[in-house]
């Protein structure tokens, strides 16, 4: 297979379109009157389309689409990700054939051990109009289909017509603008998100309903505690899958989110405790604390690296003696390569593909105690006020600390049974309101008035190496001492408050809801 199929070969875009279904022998409106627009040229192309995915449309039941296209202005392979109301399509100039390693990737979490065949195969004949601007910027495509799908290998062949306004410059308001016209010539907005979607249903993944899922029958069933936590590991789990490809690439934010979903399954787990069956969800527990470390490494390169360009960039410039942003990039980025390609080899491996099963079937078919069918509104209270405990313990035994290693050490066990009240109350929050998002707002200010103090320890540590490298290059390594002295004062800052942080968070209006 011929091209460069390397990450870097990887092109990609956000999708932003709406679909409309129209009658074969529709008039297209002339498109006039539409803000912006001066100029509307128009193309024609024949475009084939293969579809890949498992004998059992894992990506299809997950909203993605992978093909490869020939014919029109860019043939290739494309794979679609959902992203939120739009989609990110991820393009590769390669030969048709198997599919490309690079993307097989990027689709691992959810396909897993499975094979990537053909499933389907779309011929389109496409009448594409440009819509321009007086500089000749093109601001939207509205693509006439006619299409004939069938399914691989002998599926019953479909043909339809369909009308598609993607934007590519443009704002959301043209899409509003051409709305009108388009529905004026007979078309309405498609019943299909895809093309695909005509051809190969969504398989249905409907199972009868557990028997925690309410207290009481009809109008007025309550939820359970049981579906409010089964809803919440759910949550959390689609989070992690959905951030594994961004987490391959090194997009910004996606090994951090996929590193707090989870962190937030593993607090679920202990948090919920008393509602499971122990011997098989403590495993799991397990489990998702080594992939924490596994992606923590990574993302603590990452976030040390930001952190130290931004001490720098507040100094002086006649303070900033010597390479010393030379050096902190050439450290952090070395570190944060040789992580990151440690987590692309975990997420490769079968440890990891094995997790993901588990806890699909952990979402699927939670092992819950009898406990489980208890009312939501009064079990999950409980079950925070236990991470309470637990933190308010922590807290006063920092507090009886003398001030030294001993203290910080504790201290730094605060933050974390913080994270976990935090967690905590954010779970419950779709069932107990306000009052659980306030209490997590208050602990998230503990969060991270500690989290100033930690910091602080590990950047001391990274500039004292980064000064003893420097000085050990014959470098002056003036800036490096200080900016660790100026560590030293704010971590110093960060304990002295946090006593306020304590002291608010232990507010009594903040608590009645679970005491």
């Amino acid at each position: 297979m011929a091209g460069d199929q390397s990450p870097a070969a990887l092109r990609s875009s956000l999708e932003v379109e709406r679909k409309y279904d129209v009658v074969p022998d529709a008039e297209v409106p002339e498109l006039t009157g539409l803000p912006g627009v001066a100029t509307v040229t128009a193309d024609e192309h024949a475009l084939e389309a293969v579809y890949f995915d498992t004998a059992d449309l894992r990506l299809r039941s997950a909203g993605i689409t992978l093909r490869h296209r020939t014919g029109g202005t860019d043939a290739g392979w494309h794979l679609k990700l959902p992203a939120g109301r739009a989609r990110e399509e991820v393009v590769l100039d390669a030969q048709p054939g198997a599919v490309p390693d690079v993307l097989a990737a990027l689709v691992r979490s959810r396909v897993r051990d499975r094979e990537l065949a053909p499933v389907a195969r779309l011929s389109t004949r496409r009448v594409a109009r440009r819509l321009l601007a007086a500089d000749g910027t093109p601001l939207a495509e509205l693509a006439d289909d006619t299409v004939v799908g069938r399914p691989l290998p002998d599926g019953v062949e479909l043909a339809w017509r369909e009308w598609e306004v993607e934007l590519l410059t443009g704002g959301g308001e043209l899409l509003d603008a051409v709305q009108p016209q388009l529905l004026d010539a007979g078309a309405v907005l498609a019943r299909s998100a895809s093309k695909l979607g005509r051809v190969l249903p969504r398989p249905s993944s409907s199972q009868d309903a557990p028997p925690w899922e309410a207290v009481g029958k009809g109008r007025r069933a309550r939820p359970t505690v049981g579906s409010a936590v089964q809803a919440h590991l759910a949550a959390q789990v689609a989070e992690l899958v959905a951030r594994d490809p961004h987490t391959r690439r090194d997009l910004p934010d996606g090994l951090h989110k996929m590193r707090v979903a989870t962190r937030r399954l593993r607090s679920a787990l202990a948090t919920f405790r008393p509602l499971l069956e122990r011997e098989r969800t403590d495993p799991l527990r397990d489990e998702l604390r080594w992939l924490a470390g596994v992606l923590g490494a990574a993302r603590d390169a990452e976030v040390m690296h930001a952190r130290l360009r931004k001490l720098v960039a507040a100094e002086p410039d006649d303070l900033v003696l010597g390479k010393v942003q030379v050096r902190i990039d050439l450290l952090m980025t070395r570190r944060h390569r040789a992580a990151h390609d440690a987590v692309l080899a975990e997420l490769d491996g079968e440890r990891y593909l094995r997790l993901l099963d588990a806890l699909d079937a952990l979402v699927a078919a939670p092992p819950f105690l009898p406990s489980a069918a208890d009312d939501a509104a009064a079990a999950l209270p409980r079950l925070v006020r236990r991470t309470w405990r637990r933190l308010d313990r922590t807290m006063s035994a920092a507090e009886r600390a003398p001030r030294g290693p001993e203290q910080d050490e504790l201290l730094h066990e605060v933050r974390k049974d913080a994270k976990r009240t935090r967690y905590a109350a954010e779970a419950v929050e779709p069932v107990v309101g306000r009052p659980a998002r306030d209490y997590a707002a208050a602990i998230a200010e503990l969060q991270e008035s500690l989290g100033d103090f930690q910091d602080g320890v590990v950047t001391r540590q990274v500039l004292r190496e980064l000064g003893a490298r420097g000085h050990l290059a014959g470098e002056n390594g003036f800036t490096f001492g200080r900016l660790h002295a100026l560590e030293q004062v704010r971590a110093e800052a960060a304990v002295a408050r946090w006593p306020q942080a304590r002291a608010a968070v232990s507010r009594r209006r903040l608590r009645k809801w679970f005491d």
